[in-house]
């Protein structure tokens, strides 16, 4: 019988590349976890790694059983859900990864919500940007997350991850107010930019793109509150969602754009059914059903 914690970390092995990673997202030492990974080659009955100094690589067989292990993984989440299912009222912790709008509009409501109506139910937020969730909940360091996408740039999918909708968003070009513009009217303007990687800042690169030209980045700036802000400054244009411009700032005019936002509540493909997240989705569509209205 093959050891499914074992198996969790072959699968983050595979995942992450070195057993010293893998032992600092378990909290073990390199050691403890290469006598782990040598048992679970002893229960599989074949050589799973290939050891060359300090480094190691999946074998054929290892590669194979960590393909499979997901599958095991989500059958056994499935099952602890299923149980947590016949208690139906939610209880214990939740961990939530949300980017940093969220968490300033939508979770104090829900939370509030979420305690008055679940009073077992401890709840813990950190703060996530929406392209790190998949890797905490595969990591099992966030139980829910927020992840997003726009029609410019699509959602990709990742193993072993389910979502729900939770709102839909128009997107809006911010820029010192002085007549109706659009991305193409701003191309000799400075740009305020999120940083690199982040889907805001994939987004805003594509839009200026499409228009014919390269954005010239002045600042990088992830929260888009202080980029409003410096809007508002005149040090330059930026783009923002619908959620972020519950509070503009004087002297600065909003543009919708030819793209809309999305997000979904995301969690382990085996977790849909915990009591624990389908409280929290209710919750926090309830809220943002009300703030996008408002």
């Amino acid at each position: 019988m093959l050891d499914p914690r074992r198996l969790r970390l072959l699968r983050d092995l595979a995942r992450l590349g070195t057993i010293a990673a893998v032992a600092r997202l378990h909290g073990y030492t390199p050691s403890a976890v290469s006598q782990q990974l040598s048992a679970l080659e002893r229960e599989a009955r074949a050589p799973l790694l290939e050891r060359t100094g300090h480094r190691v690589r999946l074998t054929a067989a290892g590669e194979a059983l960590s393909g499979a292990s997901e599958d095991v993984l989500d059958a056994l989440e499935r099952a602890e859900a299923a149980v947590a299912a016949t208690r139906g009222t939610p209880s214990g912790r939740l961990r939530i990864g949300a980017f940093p709008t969220a968490v300033r509009t939508l979770f104090p409501a829900a939370l509030v919500e979420l305690g008055r109506r679940h009073p077992a139910l401890e709840l813990q937020v950190v703060e996530l940007d929406p392209a790190d969730v998949p890797g905490a909940l595969s990591d099992d360091r966030v139980d829910v997350g927020l992840v997003q996408d726009y029609d410019v740039v699509p959602r990709t999918t990742s193993p072993g991850v389910a979502s729900t909708p939770l709102c839909d968003e128009t997107v809006h070009l911010a820029s010192p107010a002085h007549g109706t513009r659009s991305v193409a009217d701003v191309r000799d303007e400075p740009w305020i930019l999120a940083g690199s990687g982040t889907l805001c800042r994939a987004v805003a690169e594509h839009l200026c793109r499409t228009a014919g030209y390269e954005p010239r980045e002045r600042h990088v700036v992830d929260d888009f509150t202080t980029a409003l802000a410096l809007v508002a400054a005149g040090q330059g244009v930026a783009i923002v969602p619908q959620l972020a411009t519950a509070a503009v700032p004087d002297g600065v005019r909003l543009d919708p754009v030819a793209t809309r936002r999305r997000t979904r509540v995301a969690h382990r493909a085996g977790a849909g059914r915990r009591p624990e997240v389908r409280a929290f989705t209710r919750a926090v569509r309830d809220v943002a059903t009300d703030v996008l209205r408002a």
